[in-house]
């Protein structure tokens, strides 16, 4: 009998189990991927083919795009660079297989227990493990669902995961593709693109709907789009794709827009129009839990499920679909579990998009203000401003802070250049304290850095930046 058995080993279930152990629980974590050799796979989707093998080709292709266009830049003159594909995607599997042995390690010091094969979710206190044909009922006090998710499909581009594949096959490319599509413009067709583009692949995104990352600044989202056209990712908005007809050696798609029908070839399509949760055949009949119409497991904001005892967190739950909220429901929740007083503040959840330059935001951006009918001041900085940036030649984009006109309360920051996640990551900690735009603008920051920009962008809410001319909002 375990105190608490965990379905899945991505950053929720993972960093549960851990924290589960840690607190006292016997702890059993049950993981059903395994890799083409047959070793059974930890990390989940983020370790093994999401997050960190494609930050990897992120850094890589990065590297490599520096050397051929902007080294001259620093007096540094180099014959053409040579790229190695294959030497590329080793160090991204090698960086891979590190992270999940690691996990692998911290269940072994922890004590928590990995068990292999597909999991069902019999009743409040037992769970179907399958194997190769082999079937065992764990017995448990709490269960933990922690499954992820997995990319969406689309009946009008079938993956095949040679010439149309989905995110995991586009990690896995041996070859630059000449010509690479990509539907969906979203957080991965952008990283994704990013990568490829980089390398040398001609790309173009079809996106269906008529708004460019509308769930970012409206500002943000008009500069990364002229600066991500700059870079060669033509980006079509208001794209419909009606069918894709892959042959031997390219595909065909076919999309519709305002003005009519069109067709694009390509060697390669990729598909990132989004994920869904990991719930199918995960619940028993007598469960006693219920899946909404998009396939999510309803939940409180403690993450408790309509069964006691039976929790979900993650992808497989309401909210973005991040690692790093994942993670953090799965401690919130093994801690309660534990007895102790856990919550989570979702309004202070940061968003990234590993681009470069990165975009990165937390709280709310001025469109949602307005319609809630908030009263709100603006300060922005650019990093054409920032002697850290010039300095390192990354001046593009800018910081904005949001805060109340009343109370002077941050309730943004939105940043797109250097270091963009970092920044924001600055202003989630400001803001988990309920600083004001005043308290960041007094707190000093080290200088030349490109944090700075943080720094003037609150000072500027209030008309107090130093490096620019203010203009209240």
């Amino acid at each position: 009998m375990y105190d608490i058995v965990i379905i899945g080993s991505g950053p929720a279930g993972y960093v549960a189990a851990i924290r589960a152990s840690q607190l006292g629980l016997k702890t059993a974590c049950i993981e059903k991927s395994f890799d083409a050799s047959g070793k059974a796979q930890l990390g989940g989707t983020c370790l093994n083919v999401g997050c960190i093998p494609s930050k990897a080709l992120l850094d890589s292709s990065h590297r490599y795009s520096d050397a051929l266009n902007h080294f001259s830049d620093h007096g540094i003159e180099i014959s053409p660079p040579k790229l190695d594909i294959a030497k590329m995607m080793a160090r991204k599997d090698q960086i891979v297989s590190q992270l999940t042995s690691g996990v692998t390690g911290l269940f072994k010091a922890n004590k928590v227990t990995p068990i292999f094969g597909s999991a069902k979710v019999l009743s409040s206190s037992q769970v179907e493990v399958s194997l190769d044909g082999k079937t065992e009922i764990i017995e448990t006090k709490n269960i933990v669902i922690a499954s992820g998710s997995s990319p969406i499909n689309i009946p009008v581009a079938p993956i095949d995961q040679q010439n149309i594949v989905d995110s995991t096959g586009a990690l896995e490319f041996l070859a630059v593709p000449k010509r690479l599509g990509i539907i969906g413009a979203g957080v991965i067709g952008l990283e994704l693109g990013s990568v490829w583009a980089r390398l040398g692949s001609e790309v173009t995104i079809l996106e269906a709907m008529d708004d460019f990352l509308p769930m970012a600044d409206q500002q943000i989202s008009k500069d990364v789009l002229r600066e991500f056209n700059k870079q060669g990712l033509n980006i079509n908005l208001g794209c419909k794709v009606t069918l894709a007809t892959p042959s031997a050696k390219n595909v065909k798609v076919s999309f519709d827009t305002k003005e009519g029908s069109s067709e694009l070839t390509v060697d390669k399509l990729i598909v990132a129009v989004g994920r869904k949760p990991n719930t199918e055949n995960l619940l028993g009949e007598d469960s006693g839990l219920l899946l909404d119409e998009r396939g999510f497991i309803p939940v409180n904001d403690f993450c408790e499920t309509s069964v006691k005892n039976i929790w979900a967190v993650g992808d497989v739950v309401r909210g973005p679909m991040l690692a790093h909220k994942a993670s953090e429901e799965g401690i919130m929740v093994v801690e309660r579990i534990a007895g102790k007083h856990a919550e989570m503040h979702y309004d202070l959840v940061p968003s990234v998009i590993y681009t470069h330059p990165e975009v990165a935001w937390v709280g709310k951006n001025e469109a949602e203000l307005t319609e809630a009918g908030v009263e709100f001041q603006t300060g922005s900085f650019p990093f054409a401003a920032s002697g850290r940036a010039l300095t390192s030649g990354e001046s593009r984009g800018f910081v904005k802070v949001i805060a109340d006109k009343k109370t002077d309360t941050i309730l943004g920051v939105h940043a797109f250049g250097p270091s963009a996640a970092d920044i924001v990551q600055q202003g989630v900690v400001a803001m988990e304290f309920g600083a004001s735009a005043e308290d960041l603008g007094l707190t000093i920051f080290s200088h030349p850095t490109v944090s700075e920009a943080l720094h003037e962008a609150a000072m500027a809410v209030n008309g107090q930046a130093i490096h620019i001319g203010n203009r209240k909002k």
